[in-house]
């Protein structure tokens, strides 16, 4: 359980919007040395400038998350500036969806780069930091939440390529918990799946590097995000929530943080499904009518 933040430094990735903002404002609030990571300057920039009138020490840094050379540096000007960080979120994500044979290389790897390989990267090279520092100080606690999303823990159609790398987090997260617990009683981890709720990361093309660059959108995938746009601008419940849970979620030392609870209906009968080795059941059985628009659309798409 951890309940004193003051003075206590966090790094988060993705913090020019959504999530990781959210919890720099929290982090802010709560007096601590704040590590602002983003590829997107301008949202940095403000986040920083936020953050620094809100009385906190910043160090923000323009890191594409993917990148193991950047995220190195970063690690080494944390320790440097800081020490071992005590949190770390690693909550960096982009979007992308369609059909799964329609991804295009560039598509796999601007999503696995973000989405996975920046938390991979994060857990490998902060979490030696955090146990160094839990050996020398019996007094040091840290905790590592990871962005995945009910994608990680459900398989919707038509976003394949956003659930293999939210899968892989969950994955990810889970061992990390598990490895944690055999080394150290004074780090944890915690695995963040949100639902729909409004970040931003449905456009989050606009961050898309040059060298990945995109094709032009199949018909499935301009579905999908017509798809994904609504449902998150239907969305009650707000980034600030989510972001409150997060750090509700440290103090308690509780592992699954969720943002629409109602939701793991559907995850208890993916796995039900897994335990009883059925056919996967129909994610649109609750609600038909939306299955029926997507199956017209698509196949209407295809027919064109």
């Amino acid at each position: 359980m951890i309940t004193n933040f003051k003075g206590k430094t966090a790094v988060l990735t993705g913090a020019g919007s959504g999530f990781g903002l959210e919890c720099a404002r929290i982090g802010a609030a709560r007096g601590m040395n704040l590590v602002l990571v983003d590829v997107q300057q301008e949202a940095l920039d403000k986040a920083e400038a936020e953050m620094k009138a809100a009385g906190a020490k910043v160090l923000a840094r323009r890191v594409d998350v993917s990148d193991a050379a950047q995220m190195e540096a970063l690690a080494a000007e944390v320790k440097a500036t800081f020490g071992a960080p005590h949190f770390v979120f690693n909550n960096a994500g982009v979007g992308a969806g369609g059909l799964v044979w329609e991804n295009s290389v560039a598509d796999w790897q601007w999503v696995l780069g973000v989405n996975l390989w920046g938390v991979i990267h994060g857990v490998r090279l902060f979490t030696p930091m955090m146990l160094e520092a839990a050996k020398a100080d019996p007094s040091f606690e840290g905790h590592i939440v990871n962005t995945a999303s009910m994608a990680g823990l459900l398989t919707p159609p038509n976003m394949g390529i956003y659930n293999v790398s939210k899968h892989a987090v969950v994955s990810l997260t889970e061992t990390l918990y598990q490895d944690l617990a055999l080394v150290s009683d004074q780090i944890s981890a915690s695995v963040l799946c949100p639902f729909f709720v409004a970040t931003g990361i449905s456009h989050s093309e606009r961050n898309r590097p040059a060298h990945l660059a995109a094709q032009p959108l199949t018909a499935s995938q301009k579905i999908g995000q017509a798809m994904t746009d609504k449902a998150v601008g239907s969305g009650k419940v707000t980034a600030p929530d989510v972001a409150q849970k997060v750090f509700d979620a440290i103090a308690a030392n509780q592992f699954y943080i969720y943002s629409h609870p109602h939701a793991l209906g559907s995850v208890q009968v993916r796995l039900e499904d897994v335990v009883q080795g059925r056919n996967p059941t129909d994610p649109f059985a609750h609600k038909p009518e939306l299955g029926a628009s997507l199956k017209a659309s698509l196949r209407g798409a295809a027919a064109s």
